[in-house]
């Protein structure tokens, strides 16, 4: 089930609060920047950088972080993307009670998980 349209909007306010302390100044944005999708009852951070390989204009993505909202203990678990490219919780927090906590979690990254 998807996020209903106010968590959707509860999202899109805390990550417009994370990414405006998080992307990098406007002048390098056009080679590595930060945004996130939502999918279903999930947030995903990501890294957008130009492909380094391949038509001029074509993006790369790397996830960053990612939540998903667990609506019958109404709470967010929080997962790390190892070298693998598969998401692992992220045994420090691995569920936070709200996406604003989430932002928290990742933006201060305790142990380099997220922004290395």
């Amino acid at each position: 089930m998807a996020l209903t349209e106010l968590e959707t909007a509860r999202v899109r306010r805390a990550l417009a609060a994370f990414l405006t302390r998080r992307r990098p100044p406007p002048h390098l944005r056009a080679r590595v920047d930060l945004g996130y999708r939502v999918a279903g009852q999930s947030v995903e951070i990501i890294e957008t950088r130009p492909r380094w390989r391949g038509p001029p204009g074509e993006v790369m993505e790397h996830g960053i972080a990612k939540t998903t909202f667990v609506r019958s203990r109404g709470t967010w678990r929080v997962f790390w993307m190892r070298q693998n490219l598969k998401w692992y919780s992220y045994e420090p927090a691995p569920e936070v009670r709200s996406i604003d906590d989430f932002c928290r979690v990742v933006d201060q990254d305790q142990f380099g998980c997220f922004f290395g």
